[in-house]
């Protein structure tokens, strides 16, 4: 196989609704088309990527530094002893005279590039990419379905308690059994009537509720806020203080008995590594979310699987960030703990195929060879539109 071309653009993701920390005015994202040389039914296969949400563009470091040294790559240098397309490979010519450290937008570049290629070699042999992973990176027997989760929950103009339950019990007519929601951008009375008043529409059930401050309180709200929300019993307390802020996460973890989930801006296995060390996450009840799409890729994010289990974590306890259909692949090849979901935000990249059924909180990758972005049809038309 060759990579006869590369197409990169940037496209919007914007909405109206916020977090306790950002809006999402102007949001947008990467995407990606490698074409390669390979033709099946007349078309050259085509692998796709884009970058999650939650994080701006990084078209100009994949265009500027990651595209050009793959484009110089021989060829042969992208294959494995099988000469198969190889994604490591390719992954270390992307990141060759990158210093250590300095993570950030760099991540998603790399990330946006690996999931393209992933895509590729899945289609290369004819397979969705979950069976794809769990053959060359798994045990061969990847879970059918995968849990996933409804978020949203955000703060909106006007937005009043009915239009919030509302929200939550369409998600639960959707077939998701447990839902998220935002806290940290009222006060502490005002959040935590909102989060009776979608405990009303669980059922009163707390584990069927997750609560996501992103990043926002310092230790001393992080405390306050925890004491305030333990009587409900959480499924969990998610990135209450910066994400670099380990010793708050770890004092939080001291007195916070319930779970609590981070992750989703940690973007190097380095980081991951420094959360498991020195964040108090406690492998019991814990949830770890890195974000495949935003940090260098699955290339990375099966070193940050494999330091887990060297700290004793199972990989059911990661359940990534982002809602959208590479991590589910990933989520059942790799047999982790579910998966997020957006239904309805993000578009046209997030969620998964148009004809995916969630069903007592569960869906299925499905079996389009690939990712299966071609099955969510309007971003295929964005994603054709690159390339065409």
């Amino acid at each position: 196989m060759k990579i006869v071309s590369a197409h990169a653009g940037t496209i919007p993701i914007k909405s109206s609704m916020s977090n306790a920390y950002i809006n999402f005015s102007t949001m947008d994202c990467t995407i990606v088309a490698l074409v390669s040389d390979v033709i099946v039914d007349g078309k050259p296969l085509v692998g796709y990527g884009f970058s999650s949400n939650g994080r701006y563009n990084a078209t100009a470091i994949l265009t500027n530094r990651m595209l050009p040294r793959l484009q110089a790559a021989d060829p042969q240098d992208l294959l494995d002893d099988q000469g198969e397309l190889s994604p490591e490979k390719a992954w270390a010519i992307m990141m060759s005279n990158e210093k250590p450290g300095g993570h950030g937008e760099r991540s998603v570049a790399v990330g946006v590039m690996d999931m393209a290629l992933h895509d590729l070699a899945a289609k290369a042999a004819g397979v969705p990419l979950y069976r794809w992973i769990s053959d060359h990176y798994g045990d061969g027997a990847p879970d059918s379905d995968v849990f996933v989760y409804a978020a949203g929950g955000y703060y909106a103009p006007g937005k009043s308690y009915t239009d919030l339950q509302d929200e939550m019990k369409g998600f639960l007519d959707g077939g998701y059994e447990v839902v998220k929601m935002k806290i940290g951008g009222a006060d502490l009375a005002e959040d935590c009537r909102r989060i009776e008043a979608v405990l009303d529409v669980v059922g009163g059930r707390g584990d069927r509720l997750m609560v996501d401050v992103n990043g926002k309180f310092d230790l001393d709200t992080a405390l306050e806020y925890g004491r305030a929300i333990d009587q409900y019993g959480l499924f969990w307390y998610e990135e209450v203080g910066d994400p670099l802020d380990y010793r708050l996460n770890a004092v939080l973890s001291e007195n916070y008995t319930h779970p609590i989930a981070t992750g989703e801006n940690l973007f190097s296995l380095q980081d991951a590594r420094n959360l498991i060390r020195h964040g108090g996450m406690r492998p019991d009840r814990d949830y770890i979310q890195v974000d495949p799409a935003l940090s260098y890729g699955l290339t990375e994010y099966r070193r940050i699987l494999n330091m887990l289990s060297q700290h004793g974590w199972s990989s059911r306890r990661c359940i990534p960030h982002g809602g959208h259909q590479f991590s589910l692949h990933i989520a059942a090849a790799l047999k982790l703990g579910g998966n997020e979901s957006y239904p309805g935000e993000f578009q046209p990249t997030g969620g998964f195929t148009d004809d995916a059924v969630i069903a007592q909180g569960r869906v299925s990758p499905g079996d389009l060879p690939g990712i299966g972005l071609e099955g969510k049809s309007k971003f295929y038309e964005v994603l054709k539109d690159l390339h065409s």
